[in-house]
């Protein structure tokens, strides 16, 4: 009977302490709770509630039956996507596009942040780094309205120079070619200095012991940037790669709409302006919110698959 009753005060007591714990525990936590709620709450409203609007893409959506009330027409409105060669042309667009993107822009940011970690004088590293990040704060109207002052055919200061040099102009946004070149260039130099932000971070936390002992092996630059620096960053990198991924169907509408012309249409037109103009403009609701669905089904597959690569080399995000 006495140890039963010691057992059941020991039982009382831990239920007590186990208490205790957990609200000392709830008393720190809670403010970070608290500071947490407003990002759930817009993650929520904005973001997960949204897609619920995700269902018109099976429906022949009208504005006086609703969402509810409109009919159901299956996959009608992706086998009318697929068959409309405009369409397709509009998702390779897309597809090169991004591509081209990734592969030329994502390393960029790397050589910058390389070069701003090998700069020694301080005054001259933080005026670069102040020049390469300033573009970023620009809208892309401000870039639209750059490369038109130096790539207009009439205007431009490169046709200006070689019209007085050579006697010729060429018109740089008028063809398929130097348009893409100048879109991606834009998109590098307005985001390739404040993404390098990132690189530059990561390469705070190497170890300069490391390049001591590089240094006393008699290792030059070249060497230490190979063997230690780029291996050092190397899950940063696969990290913005997969994430970089997950953006490949999307070019994004601003640059596009801003720097797009009638004359290169045949390359410029991608998903997110074939959204604004026949979702927006025309009233197709359930044809856009289909491509809109089938490109957000890309994206996906492309980051579970560029980190199941990842994986293989230990390097994966989840």
């Amino acid at each position: 009977m006495a140890r039963s009753m010691i057992r059941m005060r020991g039982n009382s007591q831990k239920a007590v302490d186990r208490s205790f714990k957990r609200r000392a525990s709830f008393s720190k936590t809670a403010p970070l709770l608290v500071m947490l709620a407003p990002v759930l709450i817009y993650y929520i409203v904005f973001k997960y509630i949204p897609m619920l609007g995700l269902v018109i893409a099976f429906k022949d959506y009208n504005l006086i039956d609703g969402i509810l009330k409109s009919p159901w027409v299956g996959f009608d409105n992706f086998r009318l996507l697929f068959s409309n060669p405009q369409s397709l042309n509009i998702i390779r667009n897309t597809l090169v596009l991004s591509t081209l993107s990734v592969i030329v822009g994502f390393p960029f940011p790397i050589l910058i942040a390389l070069l701003l970690n090998e700069a020694r004088v301080k005054w001259f590293k933080k005026s670069v780094q102040t020049l390469v990040y300033l573009p970023h704060f620009f809208s892309w109207v401000i870039v639209g309205g750059i490369v038109l002052t130096v790539f207009s055919q009439e205007t431009g200061i490169v046709n200006t120079v070689t019209r007085y040099l050579f006697g010729i102009e060429i018109p740089y946004l008028y063809q398929n070619t130097s348009w893409v070149a100048i879109f991606l260039g834009s998109g590098i130099w307005k985001e390739a200095g404040f993404s390098a932000i990132i690189y530059l971070a990561a390469l705070t936390s190497i170890n300069p012991s490391l390049y001591e002992a590089a240094s006393i092996d008699g290792a030059s630059k070249l060497r230490k940037i190979w063997h230690i620096t780029l291996p050092a960053i190397r899950p940063t990198m696969i990290i913005l790669l997969i994430l970089a991924m997950g953006r490949i169907m999307e070019v994004g509408f601003d640059p596009i709409f801003v720097l797009q012309n009638s004359a290169v249409k045949d390359v410029a037109d991608v998903i997110s302006t074939y959204i604004y103009t026949m979702g927006v403009q025309n009233g197709y609701y359930s044809l856009t919110t289909a491509m809109g669905l089938f490109e957000s089904f890309v994206g996906l597959v492309l980051v579970l698959s560029a980190n199941r690569v990842a994986r293989k080399f230990g390097q994966q995000l989840w």
